[in-house]
């Protein structure tokens, strides 16, 4: 009944699709960038390809503050990131917070150059630095400036330049200062709104439009109450008044299906229509069950002569503006956001660059195709696994590397192409990752075997091992317990690379199993999670990443191992809490 369902939702929404013969199509379904992606800001930049761009928050990713791009606001891929080397922001190698990092990125393109702007939270949002990066060329990663540090007062920093070339700082509070773009020299600042409800007033963005000074801010928090409001002044300075009809955007008190709407950004495209992003929420007003966090969607805007911005609600499917023609042919560095992944890592290849991970990896703990084992990846295995305390006392690298979940509904696979642990609690395994202290994990682990004392002597073999980590006390939105699965790896897979799996085959729960890739189809099932292990607790601001790991547990081991076949292919895209649009067909090889 399940299956009939999905069909037939995603057959009325393809027919619902196809643009009649005499108009443009304006259909299209929300989340534009699904999966974490949350607090955007977006920009149409005529000069640069008539191209759009998007930008989003990265916390302790690595490389981070991605950079999207689409001619048609459907087709997104990934251009650049402006974060990519150490160097840039060295201290996110020393973040303990699991919900601390780069936060809100706000992209603006001004006299031929791109300004990527972000505030830094290493221990609490009362002690933030602000970053500017700037490049001429948003597809290439080195391309990306060395940025310029100053102090902030606040989160959520937004540049604007006024006619007369002088460039304004707003940030959270709401507070606006003039800012020096080539020394960061900052004027004094003055709080020159505090919202619709002056309730955390946050997210500024400035436009200037029909002799006025339009301040649209977020407010409410980023939960259920969050939403959108805005004000005008003929001085930038103020006093500001606000809107009659505020909030502009929100889905408080609604039974909506997308909640959490707020941090909304306003831009045209080249026919002149208005457009607005902002984050959302896929988990209806109960919000409890939203693994894939906060993700960006796009609605329709009216903004008339010397009146107010009118946004649409956020919908799964929306009508809007007529869309650009549909095209792919977009430059970029990585690949379209919603694209499966299909990598077998041959020689000569790199790591794709939409992988990440979780602060800076250690050194040297991943290799494409080193010598003698072609077609696979090399994980040296991190003494510290994926579990933390909270807050950490230390720090600990990773041996771990991911990309986002993207889809409702998903199967990511990859081959243990050799793996020969020597040690106990040598490990490798697929995760799915929100945090430290949230993550369901699935594992080849050297372990003693149950007959290990019988003559007095230990003897150690593979097993597989699931095990959800759930940090009590930051647990999120599941308050129970999962049980660890132990099982001892069946001798005839062990002639053949081993395939883990984890899936999500409804929405509410993981399923992690393993086969012999010599028979895919006798999959073992391991173990079941509810997807609420995932939502909220230190993810709060985050979303699932999927990936894979190796680690000695805190032991000496250092046994490298090996993969391939790395897999990850979406299965459906719920937008209104049951209804289903369809998922492009496997591209590459099985």
């Amino acid at each position: 009944m399940y299956l009939l369902e999905v069909v037939l939702s995603a057959m009325v929404l393809i027919l619902s699709f196809i643009p009649s013969s005499n108009t443009k199509n304006s259909t299209y379904t929300n989340p534009i960038l699904p999966g974490w992606h949350s607090d955007p800001s977006c920009t149409f930049v005529a000069e640069v390809d008539n191209s759009f761009f998007c930008a989003t928050s990265s916390f302790l990713t690595f490389p981070g503050m991605p950079i999207y791009t689409s001619k048609d606001l459907i087709n997104w891929r990934l251009a650049s990131h402006a974060f990519s080397r150490p160097s840039q922001v060295p201290q996110i190698g020393n973040t303990t917070l699991q919900d601390a990092g780069l936060w809100a990125t706000t992209i603006r393109y001004h006299d031929g150059k791109f300004y990527a702007i972000v505030c830094y939270t290493p221990l609490s949002p009362f002690v933030v630095t602000g970053f500017i990066f700037t490049t001429t060329d948003p597809y290439d990663d080195n391309a990306w400036s060395e940025p310029l540090s100053f102090p902030l007062g606040d989160i959520d920093p937004n540049l604007f330049w006024d006619d007369d070339g002088t460039t304004y700082l707003q940030f959270s509070g709401i507070h606006q200062q003039t800012i020096d773009l080539e020394t960061g020299a900052l004027g004094n600042a003055s709080i020159i709104w505090t919202g619709f409800t002056e309730f955390i007033p946050e997210g500024p963005r400035m436009h200037k439009k029909d002799g006025y000074y339009y301040l649209m801010i977020a407010e409410g928090g980023t939960e259920l109450g969050h939403h959108e409001a805005i004000a005008r002044s003929t001085n930038i300075w103020g006093p500001y008044e606000g809107y009659s009809g505020n909030p502009i955007l929100t889905a408080t008190n609604t039974s909506n299906y997308f909640q959490t709407v707020g941090h909304a950004d306003i831009f045209q495209d080249a026919s002149g229509n208005w457009w607005g992003s902002a984050l959302a929420t896929r988990s209806g007003p109960a919000w409890e069950n939203y693994p894939m966090g906060r993700e960006t969607v796009l609605v329709p805007a009216t903004w008339k002569e010397d009146e107010w911005p009118v946004l649409d609600p956020v919908q799964g499917q929306m009508n809007g503006w007529p869309l650009p023609p549909q095209t792919r042919a977009i430059r970029g560095s990585g690949p379209f956001v919603e694209d499966p992944d299909v990598f077998d890592f041959p020689p000569g290849s790199a790591i794709p660059s939409h992988f990440l991970y979780w602060r800076f990896p250690p050194k040297d703990a991943f290799a494409v195709s080193p010598q003698g084992y072609p077609n696979t990846l090399r994980l040296r295995p991190s003494q510290s696994n994926l579990t933390s305390s909270a807050p950490l006392s230390t720090i600990s690298e990773l041996s771990l590397i991911m990309r986002v979940q993207t889809d409702t509904l998903f199967t990511f696979s990859v081959d243990v192409v050799l793996f020969e642990p020597k040690i106990q609690e040598e490990e490798v395994g697929i995760t799915a990752f929100i945090t430290q202290t949230q993550h369901l994990d699935l594992g080849i682990v050297l372990l003693p075997t149950s007959d290990s004392t019988s003559n007095g002597s230990t003897k150690l073999a593979p097993h597989l091992r699931f095990r959800a980590t759930n940090v009590p006390g930051l647990t999120g939105d599941f308050n129970g317990t999962v049980p660890t699965v132990i099982k001892t790896l069946p001798e005839h897979w062990l002639n053949a690379p081993i395939r883990l799996q984890v899936s999500a085959t409804n929405e509410t729960h993981y399923t992690l199993s393993a086969a012999s890739s010599t028979a895919p189809w006798e999959s073992e099932i391991v173990g079941i999670a509810p997807a609420t292990i995932l939502s909220g607790g230190d993810g709060r601001f985050t979303g699932t990443l999927i990936g894979v790991y190796a680690t000695s547990n805190g032991g000496t081991g250092t046994t490298e191992s090996y993969i391939s076949r790395w897999r990850y292919q979406g299965k459906g895209q719920d937008i209104n809490n049951g209804t289903f649009v369809p998922y492009s067909p496997f591209v590459g090889s099985s």
